[in-house]
């Protein structure tokens, strides 16, 4: 107990772009079956994919780190985008979805009750391509929602597994969701970056003060703090002319290369929230590590 409450301190540095009521969140998601071809979205999880900072550039591992590559169990999106270029503003391209939202607790947020939660290779959704806007698209945005994943901790000389479940939408209204087997009831509006951690069946909530979100183009087409709206360039740009007769999947590429970083105050490789020393190693990162989107 004493060394999952030193755990429960070291995470409460946590930077991220970082229910179980009556329904839980849809697993997968489309509009209303609609005759002809489709876009279609899925979601990838990948940490052989290049790791990069907020700007889009290589990011190598500070001196005094170290950092593994989380086990992503699922994620949810909020708004996904195609952007035609680079000077593209955020809402000028085709907005392909948009997932609801309430005011239940208060102030606007996303409605996690109706959440898209997806897997690894699932479908996030899908939009008849007879409604999809004719033109050339080099850019993807997609917003993050939600985000679970499992890491690797030492304590006392035991490695352990923990998941931790983030919310990383502008505001997230929230009923109840589960970690991995317990159950947290929140009933009401939690602010970007609250998250629950389960290890060895006891829960912890925090809030972290911040976010981390790649963004190539910044400098041209900024995302606003709190969206976390990642942004990635598809290596041939997407043409979409309203005359095809097969599907177009989408696959929304996400780095998870090393994206769960801490300070190793022993340099020994290994996460220690409680090795002894207080407060132990303490994280500086987590999350994803850039956009990678393809087309087929």
């Amino acid at each position: 107990m004493k060394n999952t409450l030193t755990l429960l301190i070291l995470i409460l540095t946590i930077i991220s772009c970082s229910k179980k009521e009556t329904t839980e969140p849809t697993i997968g998601c489309c509009d209303p079956i609609t005759p002809g071809p489709q876009l279609v979205f899925k979601i990838h999880f990948d940490s052989t994919l290049a790791r990069l900072d907020n700007f889009g550039n290589p990011a190598a591992m500070i001196l005094g780190n170290s950092a593994q590559s989380p086990q992503f169990n699922n994620m949810s999106a909020h708004y996904i985008e195609l952007a035609q270029d680079s000077l593209t503003q955020i809402g000028n391209g085709f907005i392909a979805y948009k997932g609801p939202e309430t005011t239940l607790g208060g102030s606007n947020a996303v409605d996690f009750n109706q959440a898209v939660i997806t897997s690894n290779g699932g479908t996030i959704y899908s939009k008849p391509l007879s409604q999809v806007s004719a033109g050339t698209y080099k850019w993807l945005r997609v917003s993050l929602s939600y985000q679970n994943f499992d890491i690797r901790f030492l304590s006392s000389g035991v490695h352990y597994t923990g998941t931790l479940a983030s919310f990383v939408g502008f505001n997230n209204y929230i009923t109840n969701y589960t970690i991995s087997n317990q159950t947290v009831t929140v009933n009401g509006n939690k602010l970007q970056g609250y998250w629950g951690f389960e290890t060895v069946g006891l829960t912890f909530e925090g809030q972290a003060p911040g976010t981390t979100v790649v963004n190539p183009i910044q400098s041209t087409s900024p995302i606003n703090p709190g969206s976390c709206v990642v942004t990635g360039d598809f290596p041939t740009a997407l043409t979409i002319t309203g005359n095809e007769t097969a599907d177009i999947i989408v696959n929304i590429n996400l780095s998870t290369n090393n994206s769960f970083e801490w300070k190793d105050l022993n340099s020994d490789g290994f996460y220690e929230p409680s090795d002894g020393i207080n407060p132990g190693d303490t994280v500086v990162d987590m999350g994803l590590r850039g956009l990678f989107p393809t087309w087929q």
